[in-house]
């Protein structure tokens, strides 16, 4: 039997492997934990160096037009005159950006595959700043793109022509944060920040009203498939609320909370970039959606600003509010489309007071997916995460980012994480599972990591995979949900289909949430290697009842491809909603809702 861990971990790393004869009972086993003394092969900078700068270098190639490599046109919006920058200068003094240098980072997205035009950036730093440029915009008739972090993926960060960029960089004030229990209601700032505008109370009233009429007239012609957010597990425990705006960086928030003993719900390989309001808008899912759900189920309360200037200021605390239709859910995942989120007001779980990371190599995909059976049965509560990569991801970190792998090398590795309040009851645990898979043949290799420094160290070589691939040439990104034991499927079959074509096919992501990310990487752009993957790819995941956008959202280049996951009866009601509520289409334009539906 293994020995209990706890007293054998005087140090933050072991190596385990298996020394045993096929065959022989557990009990007879032996067992080798080797002690590392520090992080394998990591050189340079830290894992948490800031991945997704938009930065551009005088050495790299510039970034074909949007409008030149894809085929779309300008829709009929007003072009900015030098009266609307005067009056933007009066709404946001000095805040007003036209310098073509400046403007570059702002109009490429971080992987630059796509990029706009605009010749004017503003940053408000309130809501009623957002208020009155989306007025001014409405009623002049001038298209706007949203911008927090400019982190995406599918080109909804960046605009298409020349839309006017609207950052939240300087809405990036936190509010309030306080510690609660039970279903008490928090009470906000006075202020812009008050729990109910009349107004904003008034337009949401409105709002449930037009969006009943809306699904009425549809009637039992529409079938969505609209699951009610699920509650996280940890909800019943104490619990901190979050009051900030949308331009707060994840990291910083992250920071803020841990210090009072919380954790955001959400983590992200671009926390160091991402803004919470592009969290919501997105709908971002992340690391931490194994344990803790999604946005839909976290986010209390938000504060909005609708195409026409309307403030709708709905930032509640409240942990159960049944009073009519929940509007807030409309603008998570709409990605600024519906309207530009300014605040949010979100639940944060208590701060594990124990955390392990185990690294595993796997001699195949299905001894990933019955290690992860075990990891369920076994570790339950305190699994936290539970991540794949395939041996080619661990080349291109080690080759472009230095990172050795810390096991001996595997057709793929899982990355799995446990979160609890007491370190001997998840030691235990731990220690009955790794003696599970080692011993049966299902892990051949593994680490383990206790100490916060070597975790991240750990996680970096999860992380970093985006990092790696930007720099393996033009990468081709496609984020599909599956079920889990055809998630691998795809990516075996695209690399027989691209052949030698592609630089490389690599398949990482979220086990635990049915979630692949399927990356091609190649020297350069190229229309027919596009076209061996598209619609394919598209085709291959909606035969299998999947989704063609898990949690990167839909933004430009995915925006004619929701009728593989939609039926035309949603989008038709899609367009009715966005129709609703900026009617002259100046939110985010070209993006998320299909050119035709």
């Amino acid at each position: 039997m293994v020995p209990h861990l706890v007293s054998r971990w005087p140090v933050w790393l072991f190596r385990c492997r298996a020394a045993y004869t096929p065959g022989a009972p557990v009990q007879q086993k032996t067992w080798a934990w080797m002690s590392s003394a520090a992080p394998w092969g990591i050189v340079g900078t830290s894992p948490l160096v800031c991945r997704h700068s938009s930065s551009t270098s005088s050495r790299a190639p510039e970034v074909m037009l949007t409008h030149k490599r894809y085929p779309v046109r300008r829709l009929p919006f007003s072009v900015v005159s030098e009266e609307d920058l005067a009056a933007f200068e009066r709404m946001v003094p000095g805040r007003v950006v036209t310098d073509p240098e400046e403007l570059e980072a702002s109009n490429v997205d971080w992987l630059r595959t796509v990029r706009g035009c605009s010749k004017v950036l503003l940053r408000p730093r309130t809501s009623e700043e957002v208020s009155r440029i989306l007025r001014y915009c409405h009623e002049r008739n001038l298209a706007v793109n949203p911008q927090g972090g400019n982190t995406g993926m599918v080109g909804g960060s960046v605009p298409v022509f020349d839309e006017i960029i609207l950052s939240t960089a300087l809405m990036n004030q936190v509010i309030s944060f306080h510690d609660v229990s039970g279903e008490a209601g928090l009470p906000v700032a006075s202020g812009q920040w008050g729990t109910w505008a009349p107004e904003g109370k008034d337009r949401w009233l409105q709002l449930q009203a037009q969006l009943h009429l809306c699904l009425a007239l549809w009637g039992p012609h529409v079938s969505l498939h609209c699951p009610e957010p699920r509650a996280p597990r940890w909800l019943g425990c104490s619990a901190g609320i979050l009051v900030c705006q949308a331009g707060c960086v994840l990291e910083e928030l992250s920071r803020h909370v841990e210090q009072r003993d919380f954790i955001m719900p959400l983590d992200l390989g671009a926390k160091g970039s991402c803004h919470i309001g592009g969290n919501l808008a997105t709908n971002a899912g992340g690391l931490r959606f194994l344990r803790y759900g999604s946005l839909h189920g976290t986010v209390l309360g938000m504060e909005v600003v609708l195409a026409n200037g309307t403030i709708l200021s709905g930032l509640t605390s409240l942990r159960k509010d049944n009073t009519g239709y929940d509007l807030k859910q409309l603008f998570i995942g709409s990605e600024g489309t519906l309207g530009v989120i300014t605040a949010v007001s979100i639940l944060c779980p208590p701060k594990p007071k124990a955390v392990n990371v185990a690294f595993l190599g796997c001699p195949g995909f299905a001894e990933v997916l019955q290690t992860f059976s075990s990891c369920k049965g076994m570790l339950g509560e305190i699994l936290s995460a539970y991540e794949f990569m395939d041996a080619e991801c661990m080349q291109l970190v080690g080759h472009h980012l230095q990172l050795a792998s810390p096991v001996q090398e595997s057709p793929f590795y899982v990355l799995i994480e446990t979160s609890g309040s007491r370190a001997e009851h998840d030691a235990e645990k731990l220690s009955d599972f790794l003696e599970q898979v080692l011993g049966s043949g299902l892990v051949t290799d593994g680490t383990l990591a206790t100490d916060q420094r070597k975790i991240k160290a750990l996680w970096a070589l999860r992380e970093r995979i985006t990092e790696a691939l930007s720099l393996d040439g033009y990468v081709y990104k496609y984020d599909v949900s599956l079920p889990v034991e055809r998630l691998y499927d795809l990516v075996t079959e695209l690399r027989a289909r691209l052949s030698p074509r592609a630089k490389h096919v690599v398949g990482y992501g979220h086990l635990g949430d049915g979630n692949l990310h399927l990356n091609v990487t190649a020297e350069a752009f190229s229309a027919s290697l596009l076209g061996d993957l598209e619609p394919y790819v598209y085709e291959w995941t909606a035969g299998q009842q999947g989704s063609v956008s898990a949690e990167h959202g839909v933004g430009f280049k995915k925006k004619d491809i929701l009728g593989y996951s939609k039926p035309p009866e949603a989008l038709q009601l899609m367009q009715q909603l966005k129709a609703l509520l900026d009617p002259k289409g100046i939110l985010n334009p070209y993006k998320t809702l299909p050119s035709q539906a």
